[in-house]
């Protein structure tokens, strides 16, 4: 081995700090904008100044009593607190398979079609370095969910955003954009119920976006992270119901909304047997999955909380009315308008403020 005292002098100069350099991909992300507002919320805070907090939606009420109770049971059997699989233990992936039975009819293999997450977010993170690398380009719903931007960015891909309130001009934008790209792009995102926006759309459009996948030869990736909050009757359709879905995609879904399970961290995701298997080998090397009892207690929420999680929907939608009514009232003659439609659900103009057939509070 060679002596250190031999090697010349280090050239750099002893009276400068150490520097830290951080990679390329660090320092193009901008300030994540739920930390933005958090500091500006707790500086608000600190000053003395009432906020009400319309951050990250962060849910106010608790899980149903008998998940939490399942938890406490589980956490004190010694058995459950080694190493998980990092796609979560069978059971609580039956118990997701049966979900998707239960509300679209779509039969799901849990072995090979479905993977536990610790939340949607880390999933849909580590599926973008699973799938995307230097030179790719994945279509982004616009206005973004941070996640949605950044994660493409983190795996070193490339955005193009679509704007999404108009469902057939996003499906005539994604055309346009395949045939005039080159190279292609080679993930398409789509989020519906959208966050920021509410935009919604019906099963037809998915159908339609199969066909272009398969057309153009792009992966689906679908966030239906608020597939339990909806209002005024109207059902969000899943993806992966689409014929053929399950040949180009996956779909994300969580815990952390209808189930008042957010600091829980669970979700999942189903579909693509390829793409569950990209990011079941990513989670291999970065997590070892989640704490037992977590999952036991999720199976208990997915099987027996049915009636818990309508519930919290109608909490939430009176919530919606409540500020609605308060905007309104602030707002004068500004008349602050609620995602219903009088023409009901299937409303092809459902979401957008132009249709004519908008109910006014």
């Amino acid at each position: 081995m060679e002596r250190t005292d031999d090697l010349p002098e280090n050239p750099v100069d002893k009276n400068m700090p150490f520097t830290i350099e951080v990679s390329e991909r660090v320092r193009r992300l901008p300030p994540y904008l739920f930390a933005r507002i958090n500091r500006l919320m707790y500086e608000k805070r600190r000053a003395g100044d009432d906020v009400i907090d319309l951050g990250m939606g962060n849910p106010s009420d608790p899980p149903s009593d008998l998940v939490i109770e399942k938890l406490t049971e589980a956490a004190g059997d010694p058995r459950n607190h080694g190493y998980t699989e990092s796609q979560g233990i069978l059971g609580l992936r039956r118990e997701v398979a049966s979900k998707y039975f239960k509300l679209w009819g779509i039969r799901l293999d849990p072995e090979g079609e479905i993977i536990a997450c610790l939340g949607s977010k880390e999933g849909f993170s580590h599926l973008c370095l699973g799938l995307l690398g230097p030179g790719d380009t994945a279509i982004v719903p616009a206005p973004s969910y941070p996640a949605h931007l950044y994660a493409v960015a983190l795996a070193a891909a490339n955005s193009i955003l679509l704007e999404v309130a108009d469902s057939e001009k996003l499906l005539a934008n994604i055309d346009y954009t395949c045939r005039h790209m080159v190279p292609r792009p080679k993930v398409l995102i789509v989020n519906y119920p959208h966050n920021p926006s509410t935009t919604v759309v019906e099963p037809e459009f998915y159908v339609e976006v199969v066909k272009l996948a398969k057309r153009y030869g792009f992966m689906v990736v679908s966030d239906l992270a608020y597939a339990d909050v909806t209002f005024d009757g109207y059902k969000t359709p899943s993806f992966l119901a689409a014929p053929g879905a399950r040949d180009v995609g996956i779909e994300f879904t969580t815990m952390s909304k209808g189930y008042n399970m957010a600091g829980w961290r669970v979700g999942f995701c189903a579909g693509n047997r390829e793409m569950i298997r990209a990011l079941a080998t990513i989670k291999g090397y970065y997590d070892y999955g989640m704490f037992r009892p977590i999952q036991i207690a999720a199976i208990m929420a997915l099987r027996h909380t049915d009636a818990a999680v309508e519930s919290q929907a109608a909490v939430y939608q009176k919530r919606r009315d409540v500020l609605c009514d308060g905007l309104e009232r602030l707002g004068g003659r500004s008349r602050v308008r609620r995602q219903a439609c009088s023409s009901g659900p299937r409303c092809r103009n459902r979401g957008l403020r132009k249709c004519p057939q908008w109910t006014s509070l």
